[in-house]
This record gives structure tokens, sequence and C-alpha cells, in this order.
């Protein structure tokens, strides 16, 4: 969704203000415009905060509408100090700006549209186009200067997903100390349950497999092409064509091994319905994916995600604080910069559980004595010899992963389709109007669980919900997202 520079017209940026006459190149934008920027963004963010359609994958920054921030981008202030570098951040953060509001169009309602660009004829024309115009010109006016050039970088913060009153009222310093505890037990459980022989786990139902599409996967030779032909930009940022970017993605998306008894073992497609309602269609098998990156040293190294939605982890009884509606997995690939896989790791879709597995490539730092959560690893990451697949093994009903495997991918595969994961930003409820399947702080709707009214003096919000990118706070002890630029190099270091 996001628009190109060559998008933006002087008719786009005249619209904004009148009709669209044809001008020369040469001729000065009018005095009004940077005005009329500003209201269109005043009006536009009333307008979405009015229909509670506000999309928060990224974090405004604070004082200046047109940008937003990630945690990857925010981090990168410290190669932004001057010229193409600041200007290259600059437009990252304005493009993710972009997007949030083309979201936001998309989800509003038709009269806030309809209203809206009577306002502003160019929103009628292209929001995108529109939003990228004032955007730009807006930050040739404010960015022009050093002074507020540094200023920027020195004011951008990304918010973390603990609300810090809570740990107050809920005595955090004491009450940490049992549930450090509780994290300790699940860790021993679950190191059991990895150094359980692969024939001797659990099974209540049919193990099924669910894979992707059969075709040639990308060996080691393309992979290292893929990656030495991408486009490198002045922060040191590689990005790929579509094409090229969708051959990585087919080449590390794994196998779902799971033991299913009944349909919420099943994978499917996310359903948004008229009234809000989010359901799993398992009738379609899905995996929904993106790009990312992280930070080590000097180095910024590709990461492929991979989510797989389910319909629910079923209570067991009327004490189950864990079970609830919806559950999903997320599997992510860090990759080395010639293509192989350093390390990979998971959470569950509310940013639970989240498990590490290095390859023979990566080593755990040694650990500080803490009660914080540092990084479990209940098994190394195998090797992945060309076409071959990573196989992650599902427990029922809970939905662990169990196990870490590589082999073929087999004959009896259920394809799953795939989707980008910034799909869920914005799902049809009808023939003409979308909604995102997220609420204002990045939360499922209807996917709380019951743990909430037991684990809220560790701060993180809703927890046990399912989350959207860029809010899976995933440590109760301690402060940890799973998108935190420095994660890997804060736990993990290269082997020689």
């Amino acid at each position: 969704m996001r628009v190109s520079a060559n998008g933006v017209t002087l008719c786009t940026l005249v619209l904004l203000s009148a009709g669209c006459a044809s001008r020369p190149a040469s001729v000065a934008l009018p005095e009004s415009l940077e005005q009329r920027c500003e209201q269109l963004y005043r009006d536009f963010d009333a307008t979405v905060q009015r229909a509670n359609r506000i999309d928060t994958e990224s974090a405004r920054v604070r004082g200046v509408p047109y940008l937003r921030a990630d945690r990857f981008t925010a981090s990168l202030k410290d190669r932004a100090s001057e010229g193409p570098a600041f200007d290259t951040w600059l437009e990252r953060l304005r493009a993710l700006d972009t997007t949030a509001r083309e979201y936001e169009w998309s989800n509003l309602p038709r009269a806030d549209q309809q209203q809206l660009a009577r306002r502003f004829p160019a929103l009628g024309e292209s929001a995108g186009n529109a939003l990228d115009a004032c955007g730009r010109t807006l930050a040739r006016r404010d960015f022009s200067d050093a002074r507020p050039r540094e200023s920027l970088r020195q004011i951008i913060r990304i918010p973390d997903d603990y609300d810090t009153w809570k740990r107050v009222v809920g005595l955090y310093a004491l009450t940490r100390i049992p549930f450090a505890s509780g994290v300790r037990r699940y860790q021993s459980e679950t190191l059991e349950t990895f150094e359980t022989d692969l024939g001797k786990l659990a099974q209540h139902g049919q193990l099924v497999f669910y894979g992707p599409a059969r075709g040639s996967r990308a060996d080691a030779a393309e992979i290292r092409q893929i990656l030495s032909q991408a486009r490198v930009d002045a922060l040191g940022v590689p990005s790929f064509e579509p094409s090229a970017l969708e051959r990585l993605l087919d080449a590390y998306a794994p196998v779902y091994w799971i033991d299913v008894v009944d349909h919420n073992d099943r994978i499917g497609t996310v359903r948004l319905q008229e009234r809000g309602e989010v359901s799993v269609d398992i009738a379609q098998p899905m995996q929904y994916r993106r790009l990312a990156y992280t930070r080590y040293g000097d180095q910024i190294l590709v990461q492929l995600v991979y989510s797989v939605w389910l319909p629910a982890r079923p209570r067991t009884g009327a004490f189950d604080l864990l079970g609830g509606h919806l559950d999903g997995i997320t599997w992510r690939v860090t990759l080395a910069a010639e293509g192989v896989p350093l390390l990979y790791d998971s959470i569950h879709n509310c940013g639970c559980y989240q498990q590490f597995f290095p390859t023979r490539r990566m080593s755990l730092k040694p650990q500080p004595q803490t009660l914080d959560e540092t990084a479990f690893v209940p098994q190394q990451g195998p090797e992945l010899p060309d076409h071959e697949r990573i196989w992650l093994r599902i427990a029922s009903r809970t939905h662990y992963i169990e196990r870490v495997l590589a082999g073929p991918q087999p004959d009896e595969t259920t394809v799953y389709a795939v989707a980008s994961d910034e799909a869920l930003r914005s799902l049809p409820v009808s023939e003409s109007a979308t909604r995102s399947i997220f609420g204002a702080e990045g939360i499922v709707p209807g996917s709380e669980r019951r743990e909430r009214w037991l684990y809220w003096p560790m701060g993180v919000r809703e927890p046990g919900a399912m989350r959207e990118w860029g809010h899976h706070a995933t440590a109760f002890i301690g402060r940890r997202h799973f998108d935190d630029a420095d994660l890997i190099e804060r736990y993990f270091e290269h082997n020689p």
C-alpha cells in the first residue's frame, strides 16, 4: 500500500486546497499549502480517533504528525546524524506514517471518508498520494537545518507494552518473586518435553502436516545471490524486489506437524465478522509472513517472520486461566549475511513462551544472575540442508512447540496459502467496509484470557491476548519485546 515518490504530483498538492490545473514544475507552491497540510493531519487524526480506527503497528512521533517509528527504525538514529543517512532515516519514518494512514483511511466508514474528501479533494483522488505529498512538504520545511534534525533524533522513543503503574500498585518488587518461580517451573517442564524421545511424545489425536506449496525451494547458492543483489540504503538496510523476497520467504517457510484432536488444532485464515468478532476459517489454511530486521554489532541482519492462527486454546475447566478464543504461533528465522540461518526463535501470538533455537553458528552468552527472564534455549536449531525444511512438532490444545526438526517436506502435507502479515491491519467486514483485527493498543478484542486477573502486577497489558506486530511483550519479569532491535545481540554471540 506504500506510495512512491513518483506518484506525488503538483496536481495532488494543489488538490489539497483547490482544483487541479496544469502548472510548470518551476512554479512555487502556494503559501497556504503547508497550513493546509497541517489542517489535513489535524482533521484526519480527529476523524480516525472518533471512528476508533487508529492503526498502532508503529508509534507516533510526539509533535510530528507525519512521522511514525518502530523499534528497528528508532534504533537507526545513531546512524542518521547527517546528510543522506538522515534523509533516508526520515523517509523511513515518513513511510511508516503514510502506510499506517492508508490503513486508517481504508478502515474509515464511508461517510467519514466522504466528509474528509469534501474538505480535502486530493484524498478522494488518492489518499496515499495526498498524505505522502503533505508529509514530504512538511518534512522539507521542518528538517532543513541541523538543529531540528538533532532534536528529532533525541525525541524518538517507542513506548513499551508494559504499564508501570500496575507494577507499582501490584508491588512488583515482591510479587515478581513467585512469578519468576512459575517461569522457571514452565521452563523445566518444557526442557523435559524436549528431552523426551520423539516417538514417545504424547499424542492425543492425528498428526497432521501443514506446509507450503510444493516447488523448487531456493538452494544456498540462490539465497546468497538474492542477498548479494539486495538494494542497500544509506543506513545499511537491505531491501528486495518482490519476487526475490517471495523466494526468500518460501525458502525458509516451516512445516507445522500438529497433533490434531479437533478443529482448534487446525490452522486457518483470519476472518472479521461485521460486528467485529475475529474468527479463524480452518477450511483455508493460511500462513502470514513479513520481512523484518535486527542489529548485530555493525551488521543489519534479515529476519523472516511466519505466523499461523488457530481458532482457540480450549479451556480444560473453570480454573484454566490460559485458555480462550484464538491462538497462534510465530516463527522467526534470523539469517547471516550469506543467507544461512543463524538462529530461530518463536512466540505464541500473545507474545508468550518465547523460545530460542540457535544454530551451531551462535552461542548463548553467559546469562546474568537475575530474576528477569533471559533467553530460554530448549534445543539447538538443526542444520537445514538444501531441499529440506524445518518441521515444528506442535502439541494439541496448548499448541506448545515440542521439537524442532529438519527433513524433506512430507508427501501427505496439507498445503497452506500465504499472505502478508500486514493484511490483518485491514480485513473486509462487508462488501464495502474493512477493519483491523487489532484494537487501539494492538490487542485483538475477544482474545483476552482469565490470567489477566492474576498476572496484572507484572505490568503486561492483557496478558495472554493475541497481539499485533510491534506489541509483543515477551517477558513477565523484566521488560522485553519480540521486535527489540538488539534482542539477538543481547543474548547471543557468533561462534568463531
